[in-house]
């Protein structure tokens, strides 16, 4: 095959020199909304994976259920959608809202739901002992939550979260649909322009891998440092996946 790496030399004519810049900058599209997607999808899906465990709390429960369905039985690529042509149309201050933001919305959303069931999870498989423990010693539902509960369900949902941290990178590839300047985009617009779609696609799918690898490789370091002795089986990769 005759390869044309040097394509990424070229200056395709915009406001980058070359096509090797452009890709940098989309990659930094994609790093930035994945990223920020995620704090959302941690900071939500946390509350709602909280909601769905408070004892005597019937509507809460029903509300965080509620949640995990909506957004978890809804393709990406149409939330991506509803947020970016629904949504404005129905609260019209929307509109002035940059459609990074709105892809940020969707697929911080999207990953809650996932983020929260793993929440839940984590929180009821711990021995019920640990609640009464913190009752018995007056801790209020908050403070036993805050410092009996969290830490031990978040230490044990470290591997299912290593496979979302992971996930939020390679699903943000369908911002391209709202025409966010991320790689997947630089990627369909620069093999039309070179027609060197081998190159371009090999090379975005390095980004890619490279995204993922150094979140694997973070999210292990922290399994790593925060593991319960005698409570979790060492991974020889290291993270969930």
């Amino acid at each position: 095959m005759n390869w044309q790496w040097e394509i990424f030399l070229q200056d395709p004519g915009g406001k980058q020199a070359t096509y090797w810049e452009w890709m940098m900058s989309a990659w930094g599209w994609t790093v930035s909304v994945s990223l920020l997607s995620l704090l959302v999808a941690l900071s939500i899906g946390s509350i709602v994976g909280i909601l769905r465990t408070l004892p005597d709390s019937p509507w809460l429960v029903r509300f965080g259920n509620a949640w995990v369905e909506l957004f978890r039985n809804i393709p990406l690529l149409v939330q991506i959608f509803l947020w970016y042509h629904v949504i404005p149309a129905l609260i019209p201050p929307m509109k002035d809202v940059h459609g990074f933001y709105l892809v940020i919305f969707a697929l911080g959303f999207f990953t809650s739901a996932r983020i929260a069931e793993q929440v839940r999870a984590g929180i009821q498989t711990l021995p019920k002992g640990q609640r009464y423990a913190g009752m018995a010693m007056g801790f209020t539902t908050a403070q036993y939550y805050r410092y009996v509960l969290l830490p031990m369900a978040y230490r044990i949902i470290i591997p299912p979260l290593t496979s979302e941290s992971m996930n939020i990178f390679k699903n943000s590839s369908v911002a391209f649909a709202v025409s966010i300047s991320e790689l997947t985009m630089f990627a369909m617009q620069a093999q039309e322009e070179t027609s060197r779609g081998v190159e371009v696609y090999l090379a975005v799918t390095a980004c890619y891998m490279v995204s993922a690898f150094a979140i694997n490789r973070i999210m292990a370091y922290i399994e790593k440092k925060t593991r319960i002795p005698g409570t979790i089986v060492k991974a020889s990769g290291g993270g969930g996946h």
